[in-house]
């Protein structure tokens, strides 16, 4: 990490362990996903001017008409994707910040991750070099189409709201393997996780939850 990493003020480790403490009390228990939310300097994924703002439990905006995602969603999705076992290979739709690409690399050996908006991938890019994470592989590609060239992955996270299921993501899932995401049906987003068997696929709701679009092409 950084050698601002630490921070002061609103960005101190004392923050960071208010934070904590709201995850654990909204029902996160996986120690390992604590531990990656503590670890990864947050207000270095925002504007400068939103860093006050960074270890509070909400959603952030990042430009480009996105959002860094809530600290509580992204600890939701991350636990949800390691229930399934260990990972070694995970796949991340939509790079955004690379705030969600960070806590990943903190939990598995291998992430992947693909953003369609170029401007935002050059400064993840930036960003995961300035903080010494060396784990993470970036792609400017369109997300449903995911990484074939990486597959299989033992866990995919989607951090955009898509109207179907993208039957490329789940053929890239390895036999066991977990794909994390939220799904618009009916003006309502339902937050799934997808686990792929020797004979299909079994589906879990996790719950209500608010995300950008999915959207198609590149930027």
């Amino acid at each position: 990490m950084s050698a601002g990493a630490s921070g002061i003020g609103m960005t101190s480790r004392g923050t960071r362990d208010r934070l904590v403490g709201r995850l654990r009390e909204h029902g996160i228990r996986d120690e390992r996903v604590l531990s990656a939310i503590m670890n990864v300097p947050r207000h270095e994924f925002v504007d400068e001017a939103l860093s006050s703002r960074a270890y509070e439990d909400t959603a952030l905006p990042i430009g480009q008409s996105q959002t860094i995602s809530q600290p509580y969603i992204v600890a939701r999705m991350t636990e949800a994707l390691l229930a399934g076992g260990t990972l070694a290979k995970v796949l991340e739709v939509g790079t955004g910040s690379g705030y969600q690409a960070a806590v990943l690399a903190q939990l598995v050996s291998e992430v992947y991750t693909v953003e369609r908006i170029k401007e935002l991938l050059r400064s993840s890019r930036q960003l995961f070099h300035r903080l010494k994470i060396f784990n993470v592989r970036t792609r400017h590609a369109d997300g449903h189409l995911g990484w074939p060239g990486q597959a299989p992955f033992d866990g995919i996270i989607v951090t955009a709201a898509a109207r179907t299921i993208p039957e490329d993501l789940v053929a890239q899932l390895a036999i066991g393997g977990r794909l994390v995401m939220p799904l618009e049906r009916d003006g309502e987003q339902r937050l799934l996780m997808i686990q792929r068997g020797e004979d299909g696929c079994e589906t879990a709701d996790l719950g209500a939850v608010v995300f950008v679009p999915m959207l198609a092409g590149l930027s």
